[in-house]
C-alpha cells in the first residue's frame, strides 16, 4: 500500500510539472510573437542619438565638489555630536 501510494505521489508530482512546464514554454513563444509582430508592425524611422556633449566647466566642478564637501562634513558632524 505504501508504494502504490508513493508511486502516485510521483505521478501527482509529475504532472504538475508537466504542467507547469508547458504553461511556461507556451509564454516563452507567445512573447516570441508578439515581439516579432511588434517588430514587424513598426514603422517609425530609427533616429541615431547625438553624441555631441557639452563642455565641462572646471570652475563649476569645483564649486560642485565644494559644496557636496561641506554637506557630508555638516552630514557626519551632526551624526556623531
Amino acid at each position: 500500500m505504501m508504494t502504490n501510494l508513493l508511486v502516485q505521489g510521483v505521478e501527482l508530482m509529475l504532472l504538475g510539472m508537466g504542467i507547469v512546464f508547458s504553461f511556461l514554454a507556451i509564454l516563452v513563444f507567445t512573447l516570441r510573437g508578439m515581439s516579432w509582430l511588434a517588430d514587424r508592425l513598426d514603422t517609425a524611422p530609427v533616429s541615431q542619438p547625438s553624441t555631441a556633449t557639452a563642455p565641462i566647466d572646471v570652475s563649476d566642478s569645483r564649486e560642485l565638489v565644494a559644496v557636496i564637501a561641506a554637506a557630508v562634513a555638516r552630514y557626519r558632524a551632526s551624526r556623531s555630536g
